[in-house]
């Protein structure tokens, strides 16, 4: 989305996310024993809904055009995960974030394609944020570890919000805690199981199976990694989209 290229590299703005810092210390329980992180929405006071509500409001006010790409990048990502949050709220209960079939269209499936948002003038979607903004303007494809889906299969909702300062970090650690979780990828006898999102995703995993091997190999920790070196042919995937409570 060429509309969203413009950035300012002399900016000294930043932006605040102490409000949505503070909703994640709260409410996303990471010393869940299953090594998911969580999010206690039954949890969730009304006063803090209002602080939640705001701080996405915030957001929709910032002139984003006139930040530094770091900023920028820290902006997306928790306006997405702040969002998608909020969303689930606003629904709860809710087995799946694919039951919230807000998103037009007589086939569409739950709520990535609502317009949702109104910024800088344009009308901007959860999808917009993460397959128009996000994916081709970085081209890392450690932000697949940074944006929440609100589901189990996904990669952990950080328990903190992401800053310019905080973000190389924040992706890294996001993605050695997930490539080296069960659902994230599973190796058992010859048989090697995979995150559907490095099938849904593959183009930025190096367009290949092979390619996908050797972004796991990255941060693959012992015991995984020597079986991953070894592993030949071809893995399959799957992918749990219970709701992450």
């Amino acid at each position: 989305w060429e509309r969203w290229q413009t950035h300012d590299p002399q900016s000294t703005v930043r932006v605040d996310h102490t409000a949505w810092d503070r909703f994640l210390r709260t409410y996303v329980v990471s010393s869940h024993p299953s090594g998911v992180n969580h999010v206690s929405y039954g949890g969730v006071t009304d006063e803090d809904r209002e602080i939640l509500e705001v701080y996405v409001r915030e957001m929709e006010a910032v002139a984003v055009s006139g930040l530094t790409r770091p900023e920028q990048e820290a902006y997306w990502i928790n306006l997405y995960n702040a969002l998608t949050v909020r969303v689930v709220l606003e629904h709860y209960p809710v087995k799946s974030i694919r039951d919230i079939d807000i998103s037009p269209g007589f086939f569409a499936d739950g709520p990535w394609g609502a317009k949702l948002l109104t910024i800088e003038g344009e009308k901007v979607s959860l999808n917009d944020m993460e397959h128009r903004i996000l994916r081709p303007i970085w081209r890392d494809n450690r932000l697949h570890y940074a944006v929440n889906c609100a589901s189990i299969g996904c990669p952990d909702l950080q328990p903190e919000a992401y800053a310019a300062e905080n973000t190389e970090r924040l992706l890294n650690e996001g993605a050695s805690a997930y490539v080296n979780h069960p659902r994230g990828v599973r190796l058992e006898g010859k048989k090697l199981t995979v995150s559907s999102i490095y099938d849904w995703f593959q183009v930025d995993f190096g367009g290949s199976q092979e390619g996908v091997i050797e972004h796991l190999l990255i941060y693959a920790r012992e015991p995984l990694r020597s079986k991953l070196e070894t592993f030949k042919g071809r893995f399959r995937d799957d992918y749990d989209w219970s709701l992450n409570e």
